[in-house]
């Protein structure tokens, strides 16, 4: 028998992040495959008008508020919606935060509010989801990366550092959780047109920049499909496992020229000395 796959006769999905860009557009695309989906965003995120869209479709859209950074927050949310909706058996911590982060003005507030929501917040909701699993004896996990973890990037020392470890720790846990029944995947996408790529001055020149809906699309055919990375689009991804392995001056140069960094101002075109962050 093999490693459990998440089926919508089974139990419900929760979802963290879901009230827009990719976790948006996969909440209803699972929504559409007929699963009943808990969204957990920040109060005041756009839940109501997300559950509000999933009337006509085959599954429904409940809404669980949350900050992803409440540890204790999440354990609560999470038996709620075990309460409510049913077990979870497939959970999707998709929540994340794109700070930029410029090499001549480092913040360590920068740093802390990456890590706390993309790495921390990841942590605070999959270990009750794996517990709660584990007593079940089947689960199914999916933890959101980005091509990014595989090399740097122009300002995503922090963003980039926190999706490697994501990367990491999936790697690491499967292990253990392949003994349990418990399926864990990492989904590295490419660059998608969300608000977070919008903060990004290069985000016009990013190669294969996609839409949410076409990124939700493939990341729920890779959930389908199992296997452990579920990267996308394929053309780029295999183009940039490739430049993983070139020498590195070759590769800084060739990022710093795909994003056009070599032209770039410092301080992202601020004018001027760049001014020493007090954090």
């Amino acid at each position: 028998m093999g490693l459990y796959r998440a089926n919508p006769k089974d139990g419900a999905v929760w979802i963290t992040g879901g009230s827009s860009g990719i976790g948006r557009a996969l909440t209803k695309e699972l929504a559409r495959a007929g699963y009943t989906v808990a969204v957990t965003a920040r109060e005041g995120d756009e839940i109501d008008a997300l559950v509000a869209e999933a009337e006509n479709l085959a599954g429904r859209i409940l809404p669980y508020p949350c900050d992803v950074t409440d540890e204790a927050g999440l354990d609560a949310t999470l038996a709620a919606i075990e309460n409510e909706a049913g077990p979870v058996v497939l959970a999707i911590f998709n929540a994340g935060t794109y700070v930029p982060v410029a090499g001549e003005n480092l913040s360590v507030r920068k740093f802390r509010r990456t890590f706390d929501v993309n790495l921390q917040g990841v942590v605070n909701g999959l270990v009750p989801a794996t517990r709660r699993m584990q007593k079940r004896g089947f689960g199914h996990i999916v933890l959101l990366g980005s091509i990014s973890a595989w090399f740097g990037w122009p300002t995503t020392a922090a963003y980039g550092a926190s999706k490697a470890a994501i990367n990491v720790m999936a790697q690491a846990l499967k292990y253990d959780l392949d003994k349990v029944n418990i399926r864990i995947q990492v989904a590295n996408p490419g660059f998608v047109n969300t608000p977070l790529l919008q903060l990004q001055q290069t985000a016009s020149m990013l190669p294969a920049l996609m839409e949410p809906e076409d990124a939700a699309r493939r990341m729920f055919r890779g959930i389908e499909r199992g296997g452990f990375e579920i990267a996308f689009p394929r053309r780029l991804a295999w183009g940039l496992k490739l430049a993983s392995m070139m020498p590195q001056p070759l590769r800084h140069w060739l990022i710093a020229t795909l994003t056009g960094w070599r032209s770039r101002p410092l301080s992202f075109g601020r004018m001027g000395r760049p001014k020493a962050d007090k954090t």
